[in-house]
């Protein structure tokens, strides 16, 4: 279990003052100036060195994302984008880092973008956050009145502009490239890759999108060495990381563990485990509803970090745990994300556009049990055709519940089909 003073953040649950008095009390912006006189490349080489990760679902290794910038300008700025869009159904990490730490975040963004060469970072915020907005707003305005934002940003001598950038609600924005499509004021669409925002991003310069919690975490990685980071989780999975757990357990809560952590362990110490004891448990989603389900024989096993539940074929994603216990319709739950995804979609590829209703429509079905018996490999063939077949990841993110749910429960769907038409001809014979 993570000892209280391994923790990054200190006020997730906003019991102390998430003011700026109160992040320097609790040791955030102390020696930023130093920090980032240690230079660029020191900074991205930390980085590195410690082991992090994406937070925000796809798990990249974030100090060789930032060292894809151009080392020198071509003329053109460059920019640092936060990704704070967090519309992943179950995912509430970053929501609680903006609205009582949201210094963390700032002083982040400010590190982050010298790393990179950036001079203006913009995070872009969810549609539907408008008090950690509000907090985010207060915090930043608050930076530059002391002096740690705009020219020569606390006293390090690297100018560093922060706007705040309401979206409208809408789920394919968490897409980084939809995301700056949407920045720019045009509708939010996913671009074609190549060219990367590495390369090409925001206004066509070099861009680097990352999650809220990955920028938040590093004034502390660098303050208490790469080396202290990289000792927790297991190797290729270092560090401490937000879960945020909700569904059938006893109290549902987001909480900073170390990486690697058993599930069993994570449930039973932080929210007095599944509603009605183990025995009861059905499936769990580890990463967020993109992220195929396990079964409660895996779950007993599982260990929450990228590669174990890569080789389950399910995924750490954004850490967000979502618990169902025996009285949950799993053909029903799944069929909810497929209605999701559906209404999601942004229609620009053809697979996931007509793909997304395809399957909610046979998922309609497969709940009421209305449906034939080979519709199951059917649904399952097209999850096949629309994952990979798109711009984005939005299809697989369709896809994938789909066919972690015939996987693991394919003998509740079979059931439910056979029981409807046994149903069907007593019904008949009874006429």
């Amino acid at each position: 279990m993570l000892a209280d003073k391994d923790r990054i953040f200190t006020n997730l649950y906003g019991m102390h003052d998430r003011t700026l008095a109160g992040a320097k009390a609790r040791g955030h912006w102390d020696g930023t100036d130093k920090l980032i006189q240690n230079g660029r490349d020191w900074i991205v080489e930390q980085v590195k060195a410690s082991g992090l990760r994406g937070r925000g679902g796809a798990g990249f290794p974030t100090g060789l994302k930032w060292s894809f910038m151009p080392k020198e300008s071509d003329g053109r700025p460059a920019y640092l984008v936060v990704n704070a869009d967090e519309s992943e159904p179950g995912t509430c990490k970053d929501r609680e880092i903006m609205r009582h730490d949201p210094h963390t975040l700032i002083e982040g963004c400010l590190i982050a973008g010298f790393g990179m060469g950036a001079n203006a970072g913009y995070i872009y915020i969810r549609g539907e956050f408008i008090r950690e907005r509000e907090a985010l707003q207060a915090a930043i305005d608050e930076a530059y009145d002391n002096g740690l934002l705009g020219k020569n940003a606390a006293g390090s001598g690297w100018d560093f502009d922060l706007y705040l950038h309401h979206g409208a609600g809408a789920y394919i924005c968490g897409e980084e490239t939809a995301l700056l499509e949407s920045l720019e004021g045009r509708k939010g669409m996913p671009r074609l890759k190549p060219p990367f925002p590495a390369n090409t991003g925001l206004y066509g310069c070099p861009t680097t999108v990352n999650n809220v919690e990955s920028i938040a975490v590093v004034p502390t990685i660098l303050r208490r060495g790469a080396d202290w980071f990289a000792g927790f989780g297991r190797p290729n999975n270092a560090g401490t990381k937000l879960f945020a757990i909700s569904g059938h357990v006893e109290r549902p809560c987001v909480v900073e563990e170390a990486m690697s952590i058993p599930l069993q362990e994570l449930l039973e110490k932080h929210c007095g485990g599944v509603r009605g004891g183990w025995k009861n448990l059905k499936a769990v989603i580890p990463g967020g509803s993109s992220v195929p389900l396990l079964p409660a024989d895996i779950c007993g096993d599982a260990i929450m970090d990228f590669d174990w539940l890569r080789e389950q074929r399910s995924g750490l994603g954004t850490a967000a745990v979502i618990v169902m216990d025996q009285s949950t319709d799993v053909i029903k739950a799944i069929w909810r994300l497929s209605k999701f995804y559906k209404h999601e979609s942004c229609g620009q590829c053809t697979p996931c556009r007509e793909g997304t209703g395809w399957m909610m429509r046979v998922m309609d079905r497969l709940v009421t049990g209305d449906a034939e018996p080979e519709e199951i490999d059917m649904l399952l063939d097209v999850t096949k055709q629309v994952e990979g077949h798109t711009i984005c990841a939005l299809g697989d993110a369709a896809a994938w519940p789909i066919q972690g749910l015939i996987r693991h429960f394919r003998d509740e769907i079979e059931d439910r089909i056979k029981h409807k038409r046994t149903g069907r001809v007593s019904a008949v014979a009874a006429e």
